[in-house]
């Protein structure tokens, strides 16, 4: 029995058959998108279900940016042509590695430090400016102590729901 360098090999890792192939890695690719209008090319590109194309990614912190994994690059210049606000395709390609911390989830409360002074957005006190006394990380909630109130009264909102606007290490 021969082995073909260009056929792909099969090996058995606990019960499970993988692929040890360059081809059966996908690679991540950036599109350069029209400002503001990265979700509407990302669901664009997700309409269109190309086997090629595996998963889309536009987060909110990386403006005019779109990352595409995918076998193909050229399957994904092909589907831009049609896409509107999609410009084109950054040459090279990216790792995981490199995209990794869009793919974890910042906590609400990172940032914020006792003492600082907040603004409440959302809840019963919406509007009111408040002072941060304690930090809990785990639940991502503050407990803050409003400054207009006549008796100080500690208060426990969600991470979520305040806007940080004088912080002391500044």
């Amino acid at each position: 029995m021969s082995i073909d360098e260009n056929e792909p090999r099969k090996e058995q890792v606990g019960g499970e058959s993988i692929m040890d192939s360059e081809q059966s890695i996908s690679k991540i690719y950036a599109i350069k998108t029209t400002a503001s209008q990265e979700q509407a090319v990302s669901d664009m590109i997700a309409r269109k279900e190309h086997p090629a194309i595996h998963s889309i990614l536009s987060p909110d912190s990386l403006t005019s940016y779109v990352m595409v994994e995918s076998d193909e690059p050229d399957a994904i210049g092909l589907i831009i042509e049609e896409i509107p606000h999609a410009r084109t395709i950054i040459k090279g390609e990216s790792s995981i590695e490199e995209i990794g911390h869009f793919l974890t989830p910042k906590s609400d409360v990172e940032g914020i430090a006792e003492g600082d002074i907040i603004e409440l957005v959302a809840g019963p006190f919406k509007g009111e400016r408040a002072q941060v006394q304690r930090i809990d990380e785990a639940k991502d909630q503050v407990t803050v102590e409003l400054y207009e109130a006549t008796v100080p009264i500690p208060v426990t909102v969600r991470g979520d729901q305040i806007r940080v606007l004088d912080s002391g290490d500044r």
